[in-house]
Protein backbone atom coordinates (compact mmCIF):
# COMPACT_ATOMS: atom_id res chain seq x y z
CA UNK A 1 0.00 0.00 0.00
CA UNK A 2 1.00 3.60 -0.20
CA UNK A 3 2.90 5.76 2.26
CA UNK A 4 1.94 9.26 3.20
CA UNK A 5 4.63 11.88 3.47
CA UNK A 6 7.06 11.08 6.25
CA UNK A 7 7.81 14.12 8.40
CA UNK A 8 11.43 14.78 9.14
CA UNK A 9 10.91 14.74 12.90
CA UNK A 10 11.33 11.51 14.81
CA UNK A 11 8.41 10.22 16.77
CA UNK A 12 8.92 8.94 20.33
CA UNK A 13 9.43 5.21 20.43
CA UNK A 14 7.72 4.78 17.08
CA UNK A 15 10.94 3.17 15.93
CA UNK A 16 9.63 0.31 18.04
CA UNK A 17 6.29 0.22 16.29
CA UNK A 18 5.45 -1.62 13.11
CA UNK A 19 6.09 0.58 10.14
CA UNK A 20 3.33 0.14 7.68
CA UNK A 21 2.18 2.34 4.94
CA UNK A 22 -0.87 4.21 5.95
CA UNK A 23 -3.24 2.32 3.74
CA UNK A 24 -2.16 -0.96 5.27
CA UNK A 25 -3.96 0.03 8.43
CA UNK A 26 -7.68 0.50 8.38
CA UNK A 27 -9.16 2.07 11.47
CA UNK A 28 -12.83 1.56 11.95
CA UNK A 29 -14.17 4.54 13.83
CA UNK A 30 -14.28 8.27 13.66
CA UNK A 31 -12.05 9.09 16.63
CA UNK A 32 -8.94 10.66 15.15
CA UNK A 33 -5.77 9.15 16.60
CA UNK A 34 -2.57 10.95 15.65
CA UNK A 35 0.79 9.52 16.60
CA UNK A 36 3.70 11.96 16.84
CA UNK A 37 5.53 12.15 13.56
CA UNK A 38 2.68 10.76 11.51
CA UNK A 39 0.02 12.31 9.36
CA UNK A 40 -3.63 11.56 10.09
CA UNK A 41 -5.85 10.68 7.17
CA UNK A 42 -9.50 11.62 7.43
CA UNK A 43 -11.82 9.05 5.99
CA UNK A 44 -14.85 9.59 3.77
CA UNK A 45 -18.37 9.07 5.11
CA UNK A 46 -19.54 5.47 5.05
CA UNK A 47 -21.72 3.05 6.96
CA UNK A 48 -19.30 2.86 9.89
CA UNK A 49 -17.07 5.94 10.17
CA UNK A 50 -13.39 5.23 10.65
CA UNK A 51 -9.96 6.73 10.38
CA UNK A 52 -6.50 5.43 9.75
CA UNK A 53 -3.20 6.03 11.34
CA UNK A 54 0.17 4.64 10.35
CA UNK A 55 2.37 2.92 12.85
CA UNK A 56 6.03 3.69 12.39
CA UNK A 57 9.20 1.61 12.55
CA UNK A 58 9.54 -1.44 14.73
CA UNK A 59 13.19 -1.30 15.74
CA UNK A 60 13.19 -4.58 17.49
CA UNK A 61 15.26 -7.69 17.28
CA UNK A 62 12.92 -10.46 16.28
CA UNK A 63 13.86 -14.12 16.67
CA UNK A 64 12.36 -17.07 14.86
CA UNK A 65 10.69 -18.75 17.79
CA UNK A 66 7.76 -17.29 19.67
CA UNK A 67 7.36 -17.20 23.42
CA UNK A 68 7.82 -20.64 24.93
CA UNK A 69 4.46 -21.00 26.57
CA UNK A 70 3.38 -24.50 27.47
CA UNK A 71 -0.22 -25.62 27.51
CA UNK A 72 -0.41 -25.62 31.29
CA UNK A 73 -2.60 -23.67 33.72
CA UNK A 74 -1.99 -19.92 33.47
CA UNK A 75 1.18 -18.99 35.34
CA UNK A 76 2.45 -15.46 35.80
CA UNK A 77 5.99 -14.73 34.70
CA UNK A 78 7.46 -11.25 35.11
CA UNK A 79 10.66 -9.69 33.82
CA UNK A 80 13.45 -8.58 36.14
CA UNK A 81 11.87 -5.28 37.17
CA UNK A 82 8.47 -6.88 37.70
CA UNK A 83 6.77 -4.46 35.34
CA UNK A 84 5.70 -6.57 32.37
CA UNK A 85 3.92 -9.86 32.97
CA UNK A 86 2.90 -12.59 30.56
CA UNK A 87 0.89 -15.78 30.86
CA UNK A 88 -0.99 -18.30 28.76
CA UNK A 89 -4.63 -19.29 28.98
CA UNK A 90 -5.71 -22.92 28.71
CA UNK A 91 -6.91 -22.35 25.14
CA UNK A 92 -3.53 -21.06 23.99
CA UNK A 93 -4.13 -17.30 24.08
CA UNK A 94 -1.04 -15.31 25.06
CA UNK A 95 -1.61 -12.46 27.51
CA UNK A 96 0.75 -9.58 28.33
CA UNK A 97 0.07 -7.10 31.14
CA UNK A 98 1.90 -3.77 31.34
CA UNK A 99 0.95 -1.93 34.56
CA UNK A 100 1.02 1.85 34.22
CA UNK A 101 -0.63 3.82 37.01
CA UNK A 102 -0.02 7.35 35.70
CA UNK A 103 -3.69 7.79 34.79
CA UNK A 104 -6.93 5.84 35.41
CA UNK A 105 -7.16 4.44 31.88
CA UNK A 106 -6.37 1.12 30.25
CA UNK A 107 -5.56 0.10 26.68
CA UNK A 108 -6.95 -3.29 25.70
CA UNK A 109 -5.62 -4.82 22.46
CA UNK A 110 -6.21 -8.13 20.70
CA UNK A 111 -3.64 -9.02 18.03
CA UNK A 112 -4.33 -11.78 15.52
CA UNK A 113 -1.38 -13.41 13.78
CA UNK A 114 -2.88 -12.97 10.35
CA UNK A 115 -2.17 -10.26 7.83
CA UNK A 116 -2.50 -9.61 4.14
CA UNK A 117 0.69 -11.53 3.31
CA UNK A 118 -0.98 -14.70 4.60
CA UNK A 119 -3.90 -14.55 2.17
CA UNK A 120 -4.53 -17.28 -0.38
CA UNK A 121 -3.77 -16.47 -4.04
CA UNK A 122 -6.70 -14.69 -5.64
CA UNK A 123 -8.15 -13.59 -2.28
CA UNK A 124 -6.23 -10.34 -1.82
CA UNK A 125 -7.76 -7.93 0.67
CA UNK A 126 -9.64 -10.52 2.70
CA UNK A 127 -7.67 -9.82 5.90
CA UNK A 128 -8.61 -6.15 5.74
CA UNK A 129 -12.14 -6.99 4.61
CA UNK A 130 -12.61 -9.26 7.59
CA UNK A 131 -11.45 -6.52 9.92
CA UNK A 132 -14.55 -4.62 8.71
CA UNK A 133 -16.77 -7.64 9.33
CA UNK A 134 -15.60 -7.95 12.93
CA UNK A 135 -17.70 -4.87 13.74
CA UNK A 136 -20.94 -6.56 12.68
CA UNK A 137 -23.53 -8.30 14.84
CA UNK A 138 -22.81 -11.42 16.85
CA UNK A 139 -25.14 -13.94 18.44
CA UNK A 140 -25.06 -11.80 21.61
CA UNK A 141 -24.62 -8.18 20.46
CA UNK A 142 -26.11 -6.04 17.72
CA UNK A 143 -24.03 -4.16 15.18
CA UNK A 144 -22.68 -0.98 16.78
CA UNK A 145 -23.26 -2.07 20.38
CA UNK A 146 -19.54 -2.27 21.17
CA UNK A 147 -18.90 1.15 19.66
CA UNK A 148 -21.76 2.71 21.63
CA UNK A 149 -20.56 1.13 24.87
CA UNK A 150 -17.12 2.67 24.41
CA UNK A 151 -18.56 6.05 23.45
CA UNK A 152 -20.82 6.16 26.50
CA UNK A 153 -17.81 6.14 28.82
CA UNK A 154 -15.77 8.55 26.70
CA UNK A 155 -13.33 5.92 25.49
CA UNK A 156 -11.91 5.22 22.04
CA UNK A 157 -12.02 2.17 19.80
CA UNK A 158 -10.26 1.22 16.59
CA UNK A 159 -8.62 -1.50 14.55
CA UNK A 160 -6.05 -1.91 11.81
CA UNK A 161 -4.78 -4.45 9.31
CA UNK A 162 -1.13 -4.84 8.41
CA UNK A 163 0.85 -7.19 6.19
CA UNK A 164 1.64 -9.46 9.13
CA UNK A 165 -1.15 -9.00 11.69
CA UNK A 166 -4.57 -7.54 12.46
CA UNK A 167 -5.35 -5.77 15.74
CA UNK A 168 -8.42 -4.43 17.56
CA UNK A 169 -8.23 -2.09 20.53
CA UNK A 170 -10.12 0.01 23.03
CA UNK A 171 -8.94 2.64 25.49
CA UNK A 172 -11.33 2.87 28.44
CA UNK A 173 -11.52 3.25 32.21
CA UNK A 174 -10.27 0.27 34.25
CA UNK A 175 -13.81 -0.47 35.43
CA UNK A 176 -14.82 -1.15 31.80
CA UNK A 177 -12.02 -3.64 31.10
CA UNK A 178 -14.11 -6.72 31.80
CA UNK A 179 -16.85 -5.46 29.50
CA UNK A 180 -14.34 -4.88 26.67
CA UNK A 181 -12.91 -8.35 27.17
CA UNK A 182 -16.41 -9.76 26.96
CA UNK A 183 -17.13 -7.97 23.70
CA UNK A 184 -13.85 -9.05 22.09
CA UNK A 185 -14.15 -12.64 23.28
CA UNK A 186 -17.69 -12.75 21.89
CA UNK A 187 -16.81 -11.54 18.41
CA UNK A 188 -13.81 -13.84 18.27
CA UNK A 189 -16.19 -16.72 17.53
CA UNK A 190 -19.84 -15.57 17.41
CA UNK A 191 -20.15 -13.31 14.36
CA UNK A 192 -23.29 -13.66 12.26
CA UNK A 193 -22.17 -13.46 8.63
CA UNK A 194 -25.04 -13.43 6.18
CA UNK A 195 -24.79 -12.87 2.44
CA UNK A 196 -26.31 -9.40 2.86
CA UNK A 197 -23.87 -8.38 5.59
CA UNK A 198 -20.90 -9.54 3.52
CA UNK A 199 -22.11 -7.85 0.34
CA UNK A 200 -22.78 -4.50 1.99
CA UNK A 201 -19.40 -4.39 3.69
CA UNK A 202 -17.63 -5.54 0.53
CA UNK A 203 -19.11 -2.54 -1.25
CA UNK A 204 -17.75 -0.32 1.54
CA UNK A 205 -14.26 -1.73 1.00
CA UNK A 206 -14.51 -1.27 -2.77
CA UNK A 207 -15.43 2.37 -2.20
CA UNK A 208 -12.56 2.71 0.24
CA UNK A 209 -10.16 1.49 -2.40
CA UNK A 210 -11.56 3.92 -4.96
CA UNK A 211 -11.16 6.81 -2.54
CA UNK A 212 -7.78 5.91 -1.10
CA UNK A 213 -6.04 4.48 -4.15
CA UNK A 214 -7.77 5.16 -7.44
CA UNK A 215 -8.08 8.91 -6.82
CA UNK A 216 -4.54 9.28 -5.43
CA UNK A 217 -1.63 9.27 -7.91
CA UNK A 218 0.90 8.79 -5.12
CA UNK A 219 -0.95 5.73 -3.87
CA UNK A 220 -1.13 4.28 -7.38
CA UNK A 221 2.61 4.75 -7.79
CA UNK A 222 3.36 3.22 -4.41
CA UNK A 223 1.41 0.09 -5.31
CA UNK A 224 3.34 -0.19 -8.56
CA UNK A 225 6.66 0.27 -6.76
CA UNK A 226 5.80 -2.48 -4.27
CA UNK A 227 4.74 -4.82 -7.07
CA UNK A 228 8.09 -4.14 -8.79
CA UNK A 229 10.33 -4.26 -5.74
CA UNK A 230 8.96 -7.59 -4.54
CA UNK A 231 9.31 -10.22 -7.24
CA UNK A 232 8.04 -13.22 -5.29
CA UNK A 233 7.14 -12.18 -1.74
CA UNK A 234 3.42 -11.50 -1.01
CA UNK A 235 4.34 -8.05 0.31
CA UNK A 236 4.04 -7.08 -3.37
CA UNK A 237 0.23 -7.27 -3.07
CA UNK A 238 -1.55 -4.28 -1.48
CA UNK A 239 -3.04 -4.85 1.95
CA UNK A 240 -6.37 -3.44 0.85
CA UNK A 241 -6.31 -5.89 -2.07
CA UNK A 242 -6.71 -5.58 -5.83
CA UNK A 243 -10.04 -4.16 -6.93
CA UNK A 244 -11.05 -7.11 -9.09
CA UNK A 245 -10.28 -9.62 -6.33
CA UNK A 246 -12.06 -7.65 -3.60
CA UNK A 247 -15.15 -7.64 -5.82
CA UNK A 248 -15.18 -11.46 -5.82
CA UNK A 249 -14.94 -11.97 -2.06
CA UNK A 250 -18.05 -13.65 -0.66
CA UNK A 251 -19.57 -15.17 2.45
CA UNK A 252 -17.90 -18.55 1.88
CA UNK A 253 -14.49 -16.85 1.76
CA UNK A 254 -15.25 -14.83 4.90
CA UNK A 255 -16.48 -17.78 6.95
CA UNK A 256 -13.51 -19.94 5.96
CA UNK A 257 -11.10 -17.13 6.88
CA UNK A 258 -12.86 -16.57 10.22
CA UNK A 259 -12.85 -20.25 11.17
CA UNK A 260 -9.20 -20.66 10.30
CA UNK A 261 -7.59 -17.60 11.85
CA UNK A 262 -9.82 -16.02 14.49
CA UNK A 263 -9.17 -18.19 17.51
CA UNK A 264 -7.53 -17.67 20.92
CA UNK A 265 -4.51 -19.80 20.07
CA UNK A 266 -3.76 -17.48 17.14
CA UNK A 267 -4.12 -14.29 19.20
CA UNK A 268 -2.20 -12.15 21.66
CA UNK A 269 -3.94 -10.02 24.29
CA UNK A 270 -2.09 -6.94 25.53
CA UNK A 271 -3.46 -4.92 28.44
CA UNK A 272 -1.58 -1.76 29.41
CA UNK A 273 -2.59 0.79 31.99
CA UNK A 274 -4.01 1.19 35.47
CA UNK A 275 -4.40 -2.53 36.18
CA UNK A 276 -2.66 -5.29 38.11
CA UNK A 277 -1.57 -8.59 36.51
CA UNK A 278 -3.64 -10.74 38.86
CA UNK A 279 -6.78 -8.79 38.04
CA UNK A 280 -6.20 -9.15 34.30
CA UNK A 281 -5.54 -12.86 34.76
CA UNK A 282 -8.88 -13.39 36.50
CA UNK A 283 -10.80 -11.37 33.92
CA UNK A 284 -9.05 -13.02 30.98
CA UNK A 285 -9.88 -16.49 32.27
CA UNK A 286 -13.48 -15.42 32.84
CA UNK A 287 -13.94 -14.06 29.29
CA UNK A 288 -11.38 -15.23 26.75
CA UNK A 289 -10.79 -18.44 28.66
CA UNK A 290 -14.26 -19.65 27.68
CA UNK A 291 -13.55 -19.41 23.93
CA UNK A 292 -12.71 -22.84 22.49
CA UNK A 293 -9.28 -23.40 21.05
CA UNK A 294 -9.22 -23.19 17.27
CA UNK A 295 -7.47 -25.38 14.68
CA UNK A 296 -3.73 -25.73 14.95
CA UNK A 297 -2.02 -23.55 12.36
CA UNK A 298 1.18 -24.38 10.57
CA UNK A 299 4.11 -21.96 10.92
CA UNK A 300 3.80 -18.99 8.59
CA UNK A 301 6.14 -19.89 5.74
CA UNK A 302 5.94 -17.64 2.71
CA UNK A 303 7.65 -17.53 -0.69
CA UNK A 304 11.25 -16.40 -0.40
CA UNK A 305 12.39 -13.37 -2.36
CA UNK A 306 15.06 -14.20 -4.98
CA UNK A 307 18.34 -12.32 -5.09
CA UNK A 308 17.87 -8.79 -6.34
CA UNK A 309 20.20 -8.21 -9.30
CA UNK A 310 18.62 -5.52 -11.47
CA UNK A 311 17.86 -1.82 -11.28
CA UNK A 312 14.21 -1.08 -11.97
CA UNK A 313 12.28 2.17 -12.31
CA UNK A 314 8.57 2.98 -12.19
CA UNK A 315 7.26 6.33 -13.39
CA UNK A 316 3.78 7.78 -13.01
CA UNK A 317 2.94 10.98 -14.87
CA UNK A 318 -0.35 12.48 -13.81
CA UNK A 319 -2.00 15.88 -14.22
CA UNK A 320 -3.17 15.72 -10.59
CA UNK A 321 0.41 15.79 -9.29
CA UNK A 322 1.50 19.20 -8.05
CA UNK A 323 4.66 18.26 -6.15
CA UNK A 324 6.92 15.61 -7.72
CA UNK A 325 8.98 13.18 -5.69
CA UNK A 326 11.16 10.14 -6.02
CA UNK A 327 11.88 7.25 -3.72
CA UNK A 328 14.49 4.51 -4.04
CA UNK A 329 13.93 1.13 -2.38
CA UNK A 330 16.06 -1.88 -1.55
CA UNK A 331 15.15 -5.31 -0.20
CA UNK A 332 16.98 -5.79 3.11
CA UNK A 333 16.64 -8.17 6.07
CA UNK A 334 14.21 -7.35 8.87
CA UNK A 335 14.92 -7.73 12.57
CA UNK A 336 13.52 -11.23 12.37
CA UNK A 337 15.60 -12.37 9.38
CA UNK A 338 18.85 -10.40 9.77
CA UNK A 339 22.19 -11.67 10.97
CA UNK A 340 23.08 -10.51 14.51
CA UNK A 341 23.62 -6.76 14.56
CA UNK A 342 22.58 -6.11 10.95
CA UNK A 343 19.05 -4.87 11.60
CA UNK A 344 20.28 -2.53 14.32
CA UNK A 345 22.91 -1.20 11.92
CA UNK A 346 20.27 -0.65 9.23
CA UNK A 347 18.17 1.19 11.78
CA UNK A 348 21.02 3.53 12.58
CA UNK A 349 21.87 3.92 8.92
CA UNK A 350 18.31 5.14 8.28
CA UNK A 351 18.61 7.54 11.22
CA UNK A 352 21.92 8.95 9.97
CA UNK A 353 20.78 9.24 6.35
CA UNK A 354 17.29 10.63 6.79
CA UNK A 355 15.90 10.14 10.27
CA UNK A 356 15.18 13.78 10.98
CA UNK A 357 16.37 17.34 10.70
CA UNK A 358 19.87 16.36 11.90
CA UNK A 359 20.29 13.69 9.23
CA UNK A 360 22.69 13.92 6.29
CA UNK A 361 20.09 14.12 3.54
CA UNK A 362 17.99 16.72 5.32
CA UNK A 363 20.96 18.90 6.21
CA UNK A 364 22.45 18.71 2.73
CA UNK A 365 19.37 19.05 0.52
CA UNK A 366 16.89 20.98 2.67
CA UNK A 367 19.01 23.14 4.98
CA UNK A 368 22.25 23.87 3.12
CA UNK A 369 21.34 23.70 -0.58
CA UNK A 370 17.66 24.49 -0.23
CA UNK A 371 16.76 22.30 -3.20
CA UNK A 372 14.32 20.00 -1.39
CA UNK A 373 11.25 20.44 0.76
CA UNK A 374 11.83 17.13 2.49
CA UNK A 375 14.31 14.26 2.56
CA UNK A 376 13.95 11.08 4.55
CA UNK A 377 15.11 7.50 4.94
CA UNK A 378 13.25 4.64 6.53
CA UNK A 379 13.89 1.04 7.48
CA UNK A 380 10.77 -1.07 7.93
CA UNK A 381 12.27 -3.49 10.43
CA UNK A 382 9.00 -4.88 11.77
CA UNK A 383 8.34 -7.38 9.00
CA UNK A 384 7.98 -11.10 9.54
CA UNK A 385 10.07 -11.63 6.41
CA UNK A 386 12.59 -9.55 4.46
CA UNK A 387 11.77 -5.87 4.36
CA UNK A 388 12.28 -2.52 2.66
CA UNK A 389 14.86 0.24 3.10
CA UNK A 390 13.98 3.47 1.28
CA UNK A 391 15.09 7.04 0.76
CA UNK A 392 12.71 9.72 -0.50
CA UNK A 393 13.14 13.34 -1.58
CA UNK A 394 10.74 16.02 -2.81
CA UNK A 395 12.21 18.97 -4.76
CA UNK A 396 11.81 22.65 -4.03
CA UNK A 397 11.24 25.19 -6.76
CA UNK A 398 12.91 24.31 -10.05
CA UNK A 399 15.16 21.60 -8.64
CA UNK A 400 15.24 18.49 -10.83
CA UNK A 401 14.47 15.03 -9.56
CA UNK A 402 17.51 13.67 -11.40
CA UNK A 403 19.83 16.04 -9.53
CA UNK A 404 18.29 15.21 -6.17
CA UNK A 405 18.47 11.50 -6.90
CA UNK A 406 22.14 11.83 -7.80
CA UNK A 407 22.87 13.76 -4.61
CA UNK A 408 21.05 11.25 -2.42
CA UNK A 409 22.77 8.35 -4.17
CA UNK A 410 26.15 9.99 -3.64
CA UNK A 411 25.48 10.23 0.10
CA UNK A 412 24.59 6.55 0.27
CA UNK A 413 27.75 5.68 -1.70
CA UNK A 414 29.85 7.86 0.60
CA UNK A 415 28.74 5.92 3.65
CA UNK A 416 29.27 2.59 1.86
CA UNK A 417 32.82 3.65 0.99
CA UNK A 418 33.95 5.83 3.89
CA UNK A 419 31.58 4.82 6.68
CA UNK A 420 30.36 7.15 9.42
CA UNK A 421 32.18 8.89 12.21
CA UNK A 422 31.95 7.66 15.79
CA UNK A 423 30.55 10.99 16.96
CA UNK A 424 27.85 10.94 14.29
CA UNK A 425 26.99 7.35 15.19
CA UNK A 426 26.83 8.14 18.89
CA UNK A 427 24.44 11.03 18.28
CA UNK A 428 22.19 8.77 16.20
CA UNK A 429 22.18 6.19 18.99
CA UNK A 430 21.30 8.88 21.51
CA UNK A 431 18.37 10.05 19.40
CA UNK A 432 16.94 6.56 19.10
CA UNK A 433 17.41 5.72 22.74
CA UNK A 434 16.04 9.05 23.95
CA UNK A 435 12.93 8.48 21.87
CA UNK A 436 12.37 5.27 23.80
CA UNK A 437 12.68 7.07 27.12
CA UNK A 438 10.29 9.83 26.06
CA UNK A 439 7.68 7.25 25.09
CA UNK A 440 7.58 5.47 28.43
CA UNK A 441 4.58 7.63 29.31
CA UNK A 442 2.78 6.73 26.10
CA UNK A 443 0.60 3.83 27.23
CA UNK A 444 -0.79 2.96 23.80
CA UNK A 445 2.66 3.00 22.20
CA UNK A 446 4.01 0.55 24.73
CA UNK A 447 1.05 -1.75 24.14
CA UNK A 448 1.72 -1.63 20.42
CA UNK A 449 5.38 -2.44 20.90
CA UNK A 450 4.68 -5.64 22.78
CA UNK A 451 1.73 -6.68 20.65
CA UNK A 452 3.49 -6.25 17.33
CA UNK A 453 6.60 -7.97 18.64
CA UNK A 454 4.74 -11.05 19.84
CA UNK A 455 2.52 -11.17 16.75
CA UNK A 456 5.58 -11.45 14.51
CA UNK A 457 7.52 -14.07 16.43
CA UNK A 458 9.42 -11.96 18.95
CA UNK A 459 9.65 -12.09 22.71
CA UNK A 460 9.39 -9.75 25.67
CA UNK A 461 13.14 -9.99 25.99
CA UNK A 462 13.55 -8.52 22.51
CA UNK A 463 11.76 -5.36 23.59
CA UNK A 464 13.80 -5.03 26.76
CA UNK A 465 17.20 -5.58 25.12
CA UNK A 466 16.79 -3.32 22.10
CA UNK A 467 18.51 -0.22 23.60
CA UNK A 468 21.61 -2.24 24.53
CA UNK A 469 21.77 -3.79 21.09
CA UNK A 470 21.61 -0.36 19.48
CA UNK A 471 24.42 0.88 21.74
CA UNK A 472 26.68 -2.00 20.65
CA UNK A 473 26.49 -1.21 16.91
CA UNK A 474 29.86 -0.11 15.50
CA UNK A 475 30.68 2.30 12.69
CA UNK A 476 32.09 -0.62 10.72
CA UNK A 477 28.72 -2.42 10.93
CA UNK A 478 26.87 0.61 9.57
CA UNK A 479 29.34 0.88 6.72
CA UNK A 480 29.04 -2.84 6.01
CA UNK A 481 25.24 -2.89 5.68
CA UNK A 482 25.31 0.19 3.44
CA UNK A 483 27.83 -1.48 1.15
CA UNK A 484 26.11 -4.86 1.19
CA UNK A 485 22.47 -3.88 0.77
CA UNK A 486 22.16 -0.35 -0.67
CA UNK A 487 23.58 -1.25 -4.06
CA UNK A 488 22.38 1.12 -6.83
CA UNK A 489 22.13 -1.69 -9.37
CA UNK A 490 19.80 -3.68 -7.10
CA UNK A 491 17.23 -0.97 -6.40
CA UNK A 492 13.73 0.03 -7.44
CA UNK A 493 13.02 3.74 -7.88
CA UNK A 494 9.61 5.32 -8.26
CA UNK A 495 9.07 8.73 -9.87
CA UNK A 496 5.92 10.78 -9.37
CA UNK A 497 5.83 13.67 -11.84
CA UNK A 498 3.22 16.14 -13.02
CA UNK A 499 1.83 15.88 -16.52
CA UNK A 500 2.44 18.98 -18.56
CA UNK A 501 0.68 20.04 -21.71
CA UNK A 502 2.56 19.59 -24.97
Amino acid sequence: MNPVAHPSGRCPLLHLLPQGKTDTEHLQHEEQITLPGTLPIISPPQSEPWTKVPFHRLRRAFIATALILATTPPVLAANDDGRVTDFLLYNGMEVVVIPDHHAPIVTHMVWYKIGSADESPGKSGIAHFFEHLMFKATANHATGELTRAVAEIGGSINAFTNRDFTAFFETVTPSALEQMMGFEADRMRNLILTDDVVKIERDVVLEERRWRIETNPGAILDEAVDATLWQNQPYRIPVIGWMHEIAQLNRTDAVAFYNKYYSPNNAVLVVAGDVEPETVKVLAEKTYGKVPRGPELLPRVRPVEPQQNTKRTVTLTDARVSVPRFSTHWVVPSYRTAEPGEAEALDLLAEILGGGSRSRLYQALVVKEGVATGASARFQGASLDATNFAISVSPRGDAKLADLEAAAGAEVARIAKDGVGNDELDMAKDRLNRSEIFAQDQQSYIANIYGSTLATGGTLKDVEEWPDRIRKVTADQVKAVAARYLVPGHSTTGYLVPKTEN
